[in-house]
């Protein structure tokens, strides 16, 4: 394969993020093609025995199998770490094998981890069950207190793991602050950007060492596959994340990472898009219901934050109705429009009552800690028109009261 101008890294580094969507991480077969070939193998062929030998060894450049290394796959990894001003990226097989292996690649039995309190179900979930049976130590704090981070640290204290916004409570970290306190003490910085993407919101801007996607979101945009992506210095990726990779085996497959890669290329256009309709939206149900959740809302505790450190306030938003539970899900039962569905990031208007799907699996206690009501419903905003939408919601909240 030939690689393209894309390639060149001193004329990629003065693309603007937009034209490393679309440009970036490109290689042509000497067929030329346009867009992006889709190589659907497990394994290589070589000219000799000592080309595959070279390879295992690191000694020579060139793909090995298919669980390390594919040319879909290496193109999606190039894109992601242009997008996100890494040095190198991984893709995983979801965004969980992205946020496990993050953790997993570099904590061992002994070590301990500072968490954020408000998280997708999941990743509570990984911090509260499957790190401990490992031996390893967590604390769980208020993220939006910067001060919380500091004094949760211990001798032991390897890794501070957070979300920004948080899913679905929207609560935001203080980047600059946080990862500051971090860099200071020796302590790496893991962050869960999904809900923005590099579109909206780039951590190492701000000091992040980590960051972790789940791609199925906004990179894909359309709720096509599973995919996920771990950005960080080469050393990470090389010395900790790769060796980790190779031998559990989180591979995305050749075809996803072909579908993610034609996602980036509207990524930059459907994010601020979705972030416009959501906006447009949030504003409407402020004047609705009991209480609302959206970092572009000036009513929002962190807003100047969001404006500080996000290029728009994203596509999704959470709002608690008092009702509890059997007013949220009266409520998802009178949409006519909008999709009853846990995803988000997708171009059609997603709605999901977290208590009961995305956080069903976190302990009752922690999601009231956490913030997830019974009444909480999380709204992912698509590419329809703001006005339908809204006239779908006023329609559901007329139909249970409000």
């Amino acid at each position: 394969m030939k690689r393209t101008a894309g390639q060149d890294r001193s004329l990629t580094q003065r693309w603007r993020p937009a034209t490393r969507a679309v440009r970036g991480g490109t290689w042509r077969s000497e067929w030329g093609e346009t867009s992006e070939a889709l190589f659907l193998t497990s394994g290589y062929s070589y000219e000799d025995a000592a080309t595959p030998a070279a390879r295992f060894a690191g000694e020579a450049p060139g793909m090995t199998y298919s669980r390390t290394q594919n040319p879909s796959v290496a193109m999606l990894e190039e894109r992601i770490a242009l997008l996100e001003g890494a040095e190198a990226c991984r893709a995983q097989a979801s965004g969980m094998a992205a946020m496990t292996a993050a953790l997993l690649c570099q904590l061992s039995c002994g070590d301990h981890l500072v968490a954020a309190r408000a998280a997708f179900g999941p990743c509570r979930w990984l911090v509260d069950n499957l790190l401990p049976r490992f031996g390893i130590e967590r604390t769980i704090v208020d993220a939006r207190d910067n001060a919380a981070w500091e004094a949760a640290i211990q001798p032991n204290t390897k890794v501070f793991f957070f979300e920004t916004p948080a899913n679905p409570t929207l609560d935001l970290v203080d980047l600059e602050a946080v990862c500051g306190i971090a860099r200071a003490h020796g302590i790496t910085t893991v962050v869960d950007n999904a809900f923005c993407s590099p579109a909206l919101q780039r951590p190492m801007e701000f000091g992040a060492d980590v960051v972790a996607y789940a791609a199925t979101k906004l990179m894909d945009g359309q709720g096509r596959v599973l995919a996920g992506a771990v950005c960080g210095t080469n050393e990470f990726v090389t010395t900790k994340l790769l060796p980790f990779q190779r031998n559990t085996g989180p591979t995305l497959s050749p075809f996803s990472a072909w579908v993610v890669l034609k996602g980036l290329e509207t990524l930059d256009l459907r994010a601020h898009k979705q972030s416009e309709t959501a906006l447009e939206v949030a504003r409407f149900l402020e004047a609705r219901v009991p209480r609302m959740l959206y970092p572009g809302l000036e009513s929002h505790p962190q807003f100047a934050l969001a404006q500080k450190q996000m290029a728009a306030p994203g596509c999704i938003f959470s709002f608690v109705l008092d009702g509890g539970r059997a007013q949220a899900h009266a409520f998802l039962d009178a949409l006519e429009l909008i999709d009853i569905s846990n995803n988000i990031g997708d171009t059609r208007s997603l709605m999901c009552h977290p208590a009961s799907t995305t956080h069903s699996s976190v302990a009752p206690e922690a999601r009231e800690a956490m913030g997830v009501a019974e009444g909480m419903l999380r709204m992912s905003a698509g590419l329809e028109d703001p006005e339908d939408l809204i006239d779908d919601l006023d329609r559901a909240l007329r139909a249970v009261g409000l």
